[in-house]
């Protein structure tokens, strides 16, 4: 039969081998492995994660996969795939690609359950949990790119709760052994199970949109092995009849070439952004820019003090849910240029203690949000890659001290040095884990490819 875009995409899937990674995508998914753990055993602190897992225990089956932060809690795999996927995202603290989504918490929780699942003489190795986790990454990226929309911060819908639903799919499918045709359906059905509106952000269901991706593309591989079929062209633009389609304006979708030995990944060319401290990614921008001004108005005035300060100009990107003046709550701080700055200006830097409540409801943080001005030049677009964020004290003595940030350390373009990344790690995990466990954490990801049971993860 003609090959289509959607049997090319399954052929990927089947036929990936272990050979077919490189060092460099080897390197970096590990990296983006050991940080979406962390994140996730620190987001198992919060209360969105509680009522998560509430949920969850309402329903009896068999439990047999293992929840972040709560020894000797277990869940049925897709649960617990759920549960874990809304710890990953709670904080918004995990990691971040371009075109825009977060990558690792859509598969990852999949992976972890769906190892535990299966019987001990089918177990995956390492190596083959590897692969699989990068074959969800590759097919979120190629998805992504099929549309020049998905490059800009997005407006309609959250890209991890479509792109990430069907790179669980394809996770799991290659996890289980799928069949090209079961892979293909996999997608099919997967398609029918994404999408979460923008709407949502800065809310507490928001970290569900990690939470049902990761979950319903798991959910999507099982009902492929069962049998189940889906439109074996649902990544094709077929003209009068929407299938991925659906979610982009513009869709130009095409054919994945089979791997071999030149198989370039997609992690090979595009590195993935960490995050320093949880909030939304571009609120990275101008929290570096301020603590840059920060250290520009202590050596003018000898330390920070507000009363000087008669207006903080900020030049951001035109981006509706991210820009609120006066958010009231953990979540709206997370996605708040206003808030990030003023923060990082008070403080001097921006941690998990920022977004509590107490920290959030300061007078004096409410006094420096009232001298906030935003401005949007025409140069600063709304895309990860492009974007810049300015913060301007515009001073009562008629000073003007400027800082400025086109690139914050954990970009792609400037990634987290190992010291650093181990350092976040070691501080989420410690929330939850005692140190030694951390570090078999960590030795076990470093040699990830010798592990002869991926279960044990």
């Amino acid at each position: 039969p003609e090959e289509t875009v959607t049997s090319s995409f399954a052929s990927f899937i089947h036929a990936a081998r272990p050979e077919h990674l490189s060092k460099t995508v080897r390197h970096r998914s590990k990296r983006m492995i050991l940080d979406s753990i962390g994140v996730g055993l620190v987001g198992s602190t919060t209360h969105v994660f509680d009522i998560a897992l509430q949920y969850c225990q309402l329903y009896s089956s068999v439990a047999v996969s293992s929840v972040y932060g709560k020894p000797g809690v277990k869940l049925s795999p897709t649960l617990a795939a759920f549960t874990n996927g809304v710890a990953t995202h709670s904080m918004d603290f995990d990691d971040t690609w371009h075109p825009a989504t977060h990558p690792s918490g859509a598969v990852l929780p999949a992976l972890l359950a769906a190892s535990q699942m299966l019987p001990p003489s089918t177990k995956p190795n390492g190596m083959e949990f590897l692969l699989a986790f990068n074959v969800g990454l590759e097919v979120q990226g190629r998805l992504m790119h099929f549309s020049t929309e998905a490059h800009d911060i997005p407006k309609r819908f959250h890209p991890p709760s479509v792109v990430g639903t069907m790179g669980s799919a394809a996770a799991t499918a290659k996890l289980l052994s799928l069949s090209t045709a079961q892979c293909s359906h996999a997608l099919g059905i997967a398609a029918s199970l994404a999408g979460a509106p923008m709407a949502n952000a800065a809310t507490q269901a928001k970290p569900l949109h990690i939470g049902n991706a990761t979950r319903l593309g798991f959910e999507a591989a099982l009902l492929a092995a069962r049998g189940m079929e889906a439109n074996p062209l649902i990544l094709d633009d077929i003209p009068g009849c929407s299938g991925f389609s659906a979610f982009y304006s513009i869709y130009q979708p095409k054919p994945l070439s089979t791997p071999s030995d030149h198989h370039e990944f997609l992690l090979e060319k595009q590195d993935i952004a960490f995050k320093r401290f949880p909030a939304h990614l571009g609120m990275h921008w101008v929290v570096d820019a301020a603590l840059s001004v920060r250290n520009l108005f202590i050596n003018y005035a000898g330390s920070f003090l507000p009363s000087l300060i008669r207006t903080i100009v900020l030049k951001i990107p035109v981006s509706k849910y991210i820009n609120r003046p006066f958010p009231s709550s953990e979540h709206q701080a997370r996605h708040s240029f206003q808030f990030n700055a003023c923060i990082a200006l008070l403080d001097g830097e921006v941690g998990l203690s920022s977004f509590t409540e107490s920290s959030i409801h300061r007078p004096e943080l409410r006094e420096l949000l009232h001298k906030v001005v935003v401005e949007h030049p025409e140069d600063n677009v709304a895309n990860f890659d492009k974007m810049y964020g300015e913060v301007a004290l515009l001073l009562h003595s008629g000073d003007v001290l400027t800082g400025k940030c086109d690139t914050f350390y954990g970009h792609w373009r400037k990634p987290l040095s190992k010291e650093s990344l181990l350092k976040k790690f070691r501080s989420n995990a410690s929330h939850v884990l005692p140190e030694e466990k951390i570090e078999t954490i960590i030795t076990m990801v470093d040699n990830l490819e010798n592990l002869s049971d991926s279960s044990q993860l």
